[in-house]
């Protein structure tokens, strides 16, 4: 047995692999055995350290004594043993801060190994190196800031301050005023105030030593209900020393946002034939704002539903947002449908914004399956014919039926519940197939009944059962005669054979009524030949030369040409000379003994009984 990969391995997710192999015989009974496979995922070198900051930053006083700590870096390796080894070093080349500084390659430490000027430099920027033993590194930046010496800090006096603003103030809108001393004199006693980032806050200075602390943008208690606002003033004394005070200002509400429901459109599902009054879900929203502003209620919109208003359907409930069922559904006339539910706050005015629900009925087994073929009647009988000669898997034929319900409540299976012979049929579990499971021979008997059931999947499952009636016989009348006596117990129809008969019987009529009028169409068409063209009489030769070309195509000259035209019934015989033959039209008139001739040009009629034409 040979184990095989599928997806690479990491040791950083998954260190050790337990696995069960389990091992299967042919034989019958089938045996087995198991065996437990650890696999050990190793390690290699396939992650860079990593530090915790890209930047770090420290500050240090300027004249402070070598060794001084400055700040220390970290950096993580994901990897194991050697390969999650990292040492620190310090990469600058072209600055100070290689001499100035030391890390440890160890535990990142930097400390202090030369003498800080303020005056030379206010700041250091030192690139740290963190590689592992396989050659991965990172790298990261420390800022060391420089801080100048100076004995006095700036005093700050608080005049006046507003605790609480509303979240709809006006920009510039005064919150607090401050005065500010410092003792020193020339540049140390110069004081700047500034406040902490990520607030809607400035600092002006209005006059000297005095300063105005006012809004710079909106305000808005959704974000922020409170800040704490951190003033800091510094002298610019060398080296500069500064002060700072905190502030707690808070924001009172204003009702400028509208409920907002946990998601864009809710559905739930609901079995038929619920309990009115089920509980099937909650909607809930959420508003911002604060105390009654924020006190949400629920109201289910008007709407229709296939005509019927939705209150009919279903309720919510104002303070909870349940929804709960007000009638019991069927599956099989209402599937699913869909509502909209409004949350209102208790603001002034109030907002409110809208959700869709949809609701699906889920069915259940209530159905039995309804067999579609074949067709069960009151009184008839019908019987599928299998000829003797069937072999080994004959399709007999099909049962078919269906079940409205739907899911695994309508998959069907198909079972022989009772067969005069179960040694010849079998039915398809899932098709409902009715075929033969040995080759049909002479001893089986002609009439064969089968009784099916037909079970849905659900739970409890529903049924219906179908007879089918089995003619084993290679011919109809042998079927006939067999099945005469199967009236009463197996719903044969005893009019069966009179409407077989009946209906052979007006099939003989209508082909023997057809072939004599095609018979009497063909002889009726053949008697009219023969008195137009046939006589009792011998047939005259047909010689050429001795008749005339009427349409000039013969051998003699046009004035010696001749069309003799004679009836083979009658003792005259007409001749007519003519010139042009298109100026000669011969008309014969059948029901007559002779025929008449007209020339337009001239006429000339001969009138020899029986005598040759030379």
């Amino acid at each position: 047995v040979e184990m095989v990969l599928q997806k690479p391995l990491d040791r950083e997710k998954e260190e050790l692999i337990s696995l069960v192999l389990t091992a299967f015989d042919g034989g019958e009974p089938q045996m087995s055995g198991t065996i437990r496979i650890f696999i050990t995922v190793l390690d290699v070198n396939d992650n860079a350290p990593v530090f915790s900051q890209s930047t770090y930053t420290a500050t240090v006083l300027e004249n402070a004594p070598e060794g001084t700590v400055v700040t220390s870096v970290s950096a993580s390796d994901a990897d194991h043993g050697t390969n999650g080894r990292i040492k620190y070093s310090i990469t600058n080349s072209l600055d100070q801060a290689h001499v100035l500084f030391r890390i440890n390659e160890t535990n990142g430490g930097i400390r202090l190994i030369g003498k800080i000027d303020y005056e030379t430099a206010r700041n250091y920027h030192i690139n740290i190196r963190a590689s592992d033993d396989g050659g991965l590194t990172d790298s990261c930046k420390v800022i060391v800031e420089v801080v100048d010496i100076n004995d006095n800090k700036p005093a700050i006096n608080m005049m006046s301050k507003s605790n609480m603003i509303s979240e709809h103030s006006k920009l510039n809108t005064v919150v607090a005023m401050m005065n500010v001393q410092d003792p020193d004199s020339n540049e140390n006693g110069k004081v700047h105030c500034f406040i902490s980032d990520n607030t809607p806050l400035t600092i002006v200075s209005t006059t000297n030593n005095f300063y105005s602390l006012v809004t710079d943008s909106e305000l808005d208690r959704e974000r922020a209900s409170e800040y704490n606002i951190t003033v800091t003033c510094a002298d610019e004394g060398v080296p500069a020393l500064s002060s700072s005070v905190t502030l707690t200002l808070q924001i009172s509400d204003v009702n400028d946002n509208a409920p907002v429901f946990e998601r864009s459109s809710y559905e739930a599902y609901i079995v038929e034939n619920n309990t009115p009054g089920l509980s099937i879900f909650t909607v809930k929203a959420r508003d911002a704002d604060w105390n009654q502003n924020a006190r949400v209620s629920y109201i289910l919109e008007d709407s229709s539903v296939n005509g019927v208003p939705v209150s009919s359907y279903m309720s919510v409930s104002a303070d909870s947002g349940v929804i709960h069922a007000v009638r019991s559904f069927d599956y099989e006339q209402i599937k699913d449908f869909q509502f909209r539910v409004k949350a209102q706050d208790g603001g002034s005015p109030p907002l409110s914004s809208n959700v869709t629900v949809k609701i699906m009925i889920q069915d259940q087994n209530d159905n039995p399956p309804q067999v579609l073929y074949p067709v069960q009647t009151g009184g008839s009988l019908v019987a599928e014919m299998v000829p003797r000669s069937a072999d080994v898997g004959y399709l007999v034929t099909k049962v078919v039926a269906v079940d409205v319900d739907s899911g695994q409540n309508a998959w069907l299976s198909y079972k022989l519940q009772k067969a005069t012979d179960r040694a010849l049929f079998e039915v398809g579990l899932q098709n409902g197939e009715i075929r033969t499971i040995r080759q049909v021979t002479d001893k089986d008997a002609v009439k064969q009944r089968l009784t099916v059931i037909v079970e849905d999947n659900g739970q409890p499952s529903r049924s219906a059962t179908v007879i089918v009636n089995v003619a084993v016989a290679d011919s109809f009348p042998e079927v006939l005669s067999e099945f005469t006596d199967f009236t009463h117990d197996e719903d044969y129809n005893d009019n069966l054979t009179f409407y077989l008969v009946l209906a052979l019987a007006v099939v003989s009529f209508l082909f023997i009524t057809c072939l004599v009028v095609i018979i009497s169409v063909k002889i009726y068409r053949w008697r009219q030949s023969r008195i137009l063209y046939h006589s009792n009489l011998p047939v005259i030769p047909y010689y050429p030369p001795r008749y005339s070309d009427t349409l000039g195509t013969g051998t003699l000259q046009h004035v010696y040409n001749y069309e003799v035209c004679r009836t083979t019934d009658s003792r005259k015989s007409d001749c007519k000379f003519g010139r042009a033959g298109s100026q000669n039209v011969l008309i014969m008139d059948p029901s007559s003994t002779g025929t008449m001739q007209r020339i337009q040009s001239e006429k000339s009629i001969l009138d020899e009984a029986d005598s040759p034409l030379e």
